[in-house]
């Protein structure tokens, strides 16, 4: 069997990255992980630093490849937490706020302003979703209005957003690839579950321009052509 033959998988959780490689036998040959530090401005926020994401992610696949004689990959797989969001500049790939976790409760007040104003039906027929803060959109337009100049920036087409998923893809590739998949995209509250793709009525109810958001495609799908990694 030969090295090409084996498949990196990447866990980006909630504390903590791992990264597994699998041989052809879908055995797991090498493992690492490292514990994500939680940050917690105020009571019912919680943040993740994008860039310690990165790092971890690039040293977990680093140790695990260095477990073995391995220095190329068939493949690499990302799971990772949900419904957190990066928000990031297009030209040099930093992000412009930490991630907010799913956990964070920062929106409530903004979701109980639509649930009043009787947008819940809306959305969970378009989603599939309630109104929460546990999802991406409001998040997403939270880290708009906070962060000075980003709404212009945004809508100007400077930044790019997506779940950890679409950001460690966007790293992996030097910014070639910004694309999510489809179980990603449905926790954003932001695409139509029937449709499969960005819904405009509820970019414009959330208030989140739709030319920050990734591409879509099946989770099963091919994102990039070739998977070259070297540690």
């Amino acid at each position: 069997m030969g090295p090409a033959d084996h498949v990196l998988a990447i866990d980006q959780g909630t504390t903590s990255t791992r990264a597994i490689l699998f041989d052809a036998q879908a055995r797991a040959v090498a493992v690492a992980h490292r514990e994500l530090e939680q940050y917690y401005p105020q009571r019912g926020w919680v943040e993740h630093d994008s860039e310690q994401i990165w790092q971890d992610t690039l040293a977990v696949a680093g140790e695990v490849l260095g477990q073995t004689d391995v220095r190329r990959v068939a493949g690499i797989g990302i799971t990772n937490q949900r419904e957190t969001i990066v928000i990031w500049d297009r030209a040099t790939g930093k992000p412009i706020h930490r991630a907010i976790v799913w956990q964070d409760r920062r929106t409530a007040d903004e979701c109980a302003r639509l649930k009043e104003e009787g947008t819940e039906p809306l959305v969970q027929s378009k989603t599939g979703l309630l109104l929460d803060p546990y999802f991406s959109a409001t998040k997403l337009a939270w880290i708009l209005d906070h962060v000075p100049g980003a709404r212009k920036r945004a809508e100007r087409g400077e930044l790019a957003a997506g779940t950890i998923d679409c950001f460690l893809l966007w790293r992996l590739t030097g910014g070639t690839v910004h694309a999510t998949d489809v179980t990603n995209a449905s926790r954003t509250s932001l695409l139509g579950i029937r449709s499969g793709s960005w819904d405009a009525d509820l970019c414009r109810l959330f208030r989140v321009p739709e030319s920050l958001l990734p591409e879509v495609r099946d989770n099963s799908g091919l994102f990039i052509p070739t998977c070259d990694w070297r540690g």
